[in-house]
């Protein structure tokens, strides 16, 4: 059970909300019982009434009075506990999403780069949504039927003591054994088909999203065959629990049988030491009715194995500590936006080999750095270090000249501006993909930078409220990717980082991305990483890496005079 109390520390915020709910479940259990209770003894007295004297002084009214008053409390009181709990269930669901990303944001991608995906869309919506079911079927039924079992105790004491006292203690019995009987019943079940029904979803969403290439190359059907077992693994369990539901009610029902054979065998000589009369019926419809206080939990710790499983799921995101971390304040500077690695040195979890090695770089403020070199020799690794998507295991990175991990987030990221190798485009509105970078852009600057990259196009028709769609499937690979370099342009920030900028854009459209990168890069700090070897006589130098390491480092033109590897790539062009 410790595995849910992260959750239950959050039930402090809807404290209100969520204790009015039991209230009025309490009260409608209460109405519902007393409805049936009354209306058992009403009909039995007036039948006793009509054939004695006393149909003359019975009191019709007061006990129709009472059933019609009851009647209508148990629906009100119906309606309106479901109104606040779910409300206030929603909510509390609503702040247990926010605080889970709250939590996911600062792993990625650390701890979160080994859990795919879909798996992660399922933990936030699918094992959140198990979270209701503490409340709704685990702590408010408990507190609910303990608090119903004893007023009904305390009310069927005051007619007759003995009966009253069995009737409670077999009813509290049963509220403790019968949820950890069916928690053990369905522990394990519950467990599969939670991992299956995640499994059944990761399954799917990996053929939807790959089924164009899965048909290309023979290997949707076994795809697709995947999807059946997992289906089948999931419907196998549904089908367990749905017998162990079964099960449960069914012998709280046989359970109900017996304890009103029991009640009226004891009441049968009358009830408070009384002759036999009417108070026999009541005694017997309280009996009857009492089962509705278990009723909600006869299956419901069945739901414990499921949750208990969701729940260690999220707490693996929940309970991990991020590899970076970021201070509160910002650091003081002096606007001098200059790049400093010492001896850095990384290596990706788990990985054998570092990325990059003992790497020394300076650029001062305001100068341009053009990195190249091969697939894998670092480059892409170097801008995550700057921008502290990790951080160095050996050495130090320097911003301004202050250790990047002085740094606030909010600090660092509002002074660079980067264009990774892949934009990730929204699912909303192009207005939406471009303001991110400027939220307070105007449409008339959105147009103008659009116009800029050469997606002045898109700008038609129905204009920056253009839908493009998960992952932008309206628009093509050089689409996307202008439209990062527009949100670089939007961000204005000192320091610029790019990563493979142009690639996927025809020559024109590149000579025309650089000729406004050489307008834009005035005054900034700038990195460029680029496979193509063009137009770096413009950089102050020019980087190459191999293996993680600075193989040269020098000036376009010194670099191609020493006659060294950088002259031999060159001279492939």
């Amino acid at each position: 059970m410790r595995e849910l109390l992260p959750y239950l520390k959050l039930y402090k915020k809807h404290w209100f909300g969520l204790s009015l709910g039991m209230v009025l479940a309490f009260c409608t259990l209460f109405a519902s019982i007393g409805l049936l209770t009354l209306s058992g003894w009403f009909i039995s007295a007036s039948a006793v009434a009509g054939l004695t004297i006393a149909r003359e002084t019975f009191n019709y009214m007061l006990p129709g009075a009472g059933v019609r008053g009851a009647a209508m409390a148990r629906t009100a009181g119906r309606w309106g506990e479901r109104v606040v709990s779910h409300n206030a269930t929603f909510k509390l669901l609503t702040d247990l999403r926010i605080f889970f990303f709250r939590k996911l944001a600062p792993l990625i991608p650390g701890k979160a780069v080994n859990i795919r995906d879909a798996d992660m869309l399922n933990r936030l919506v699918a094992d959140v949504d198990a979270m209701d079911h503490v409340y709704l079927r685990l702590v408010s039924p408990i507190i609910v039927g303990a608090f119903g079992i004893l007023c009904l105790t305390a009310v069927l004491c005051w007619f007759d003591m003995t009966l009253g006292l069995t009737l409670g203690a077999i009813l509290m019995l049963l509220l403790v054994l019968w949820p950890v009987i069916f928690y053990r019943l369905g522990k394990s079940n519950g467990e599969a088909l939670t991992l299956n029904k995640a499994d059944l979803r990761i399954k799917t969403l990996d053929w939807l999203q790959g089924y164009s290439e899965l048909t290309l190359f023979g290997a949707e059907s076994r795809y697709r065959q995947s999807i059946i077992d997992a289906q089948n693994k999931l419907l196998s369990n549904q089908f367990v629990h749905a017998k162990i539901s079964g099960m449960a009610q069914g012998l709280l029902i046989l359970a109900n049988g017996w304890l009103l054979i029991l009640m009226l065998w004891l009441a049968a000589d009358g009830v408070g030491g009384n002759q036999p009369d009417p108070l026999i019926a009541l005694m017997a419809f309280a009996t009857m009715a009492s089962f509705e206080l278990l009723m909600p939990i006869a299956g419901a710790f069945q739901y414990l194995g499921q949750t208990l499983t969701s729940a260690k799921r999220l707490n693996e995101v929940i309970l991990a500590e991020p590899d970076v971390t970021f201070p509160t304040e910002s650091v003081s500077h002096d606007s001098a936006f200059s790049i400093k690695l010492n001896n850095a040195t990384f290596r990706y979890p788990d990985a054998n080999q570092p990325a990059l090695r003992e790497l020394n770089l300076d650029i001062p403020s305001g100068h341009k750095l053009a990195v190249v070199g091969q697939t894998g020799s670092g480059k892409s690794t170097l801008l995550q270090l700057i921008t502290r998507y990790w951080d160095v295991n050996e050495g130090s990175v320097e911003l301004a000249g202050h250790d990047i991990r002085s740094w606030s987030e909010a600090q660092l990221r509002q002074s660079t501006s980067i264009v990774s190798q892949k934009v990730d485009i929204l699912n909303g509105t192009l207005r939406d993909n471009l303001s991110m970078a400027k939220p307070d852009a105007s449409d008339e600057e959105i147009a103008q930078v659009l116009a800029q990259v050469g997606l002045e196009h898109l700008n038609q028709d129905s204009g920056l409220d253009a839908w493009l769609g998960e992952g932008g499937r309206q628009l093509s690979g050089g689409e996307k990717r202008r439209v990062g370099i527009a949100r670089a342009l939007l961000h204005d920030a000192p320091i610029l980082l790019l990563d493979e900028p142009t690639e996927g854009l025809d020559k024109k459209t590149e000579q025309q991305i650089m000729s406004l990168f050489e307008s834009k890069f005035a005054g900034k700090t700038v990195i460029f990483i680029t496979h193509r070897l063009v137009n770096l006589d413009t950089f102050d130098k020019v980087c190459l890496l191999e293996d993680g390491e600075v193989l040269e480092l020098g000036h376009h033109d010194e670099l191609l005079a020493a006659q060294g590897r950088y002259f031999e790539l060159h001279q492939t062009l």
